[in-house]
């Protein structure tokens, strides 16, 4: 059996657009909430926990190496 975290994708709002941008990370919500972030929790995907580093965030290069079929 796979042992799955929750994460959440680190966003931006651009000042100009209000678009919301993606920084590149990627963190479980105590990383997220530790750092300041503010959570959106429809905006979560599921990931391996042995992908999580020792800070809470996603290995990004893990995760670019292999599909993610386990997102919601």
């Amino acid at each position: 059996m796979l042992n799955f975290i929750e994460v959440f994708d680190i966003m931006h709002v651009e000042p100009a657009t209000g678009a919301s941008v993606w920084t590149g990370l990627s963190g479980t919500r105590t990383a997220l909430e530790r750092d300041g972030h503010l959570i959106e929790p429809k905006a979560m995907a599921y990931y391996p926990a042995d992908w999580i580093d020792e800070r809470g965030y996603l290995d990004a290069e893990l995760a670019r190496r292999h599909p993610r079929p386990w997102d919601i």
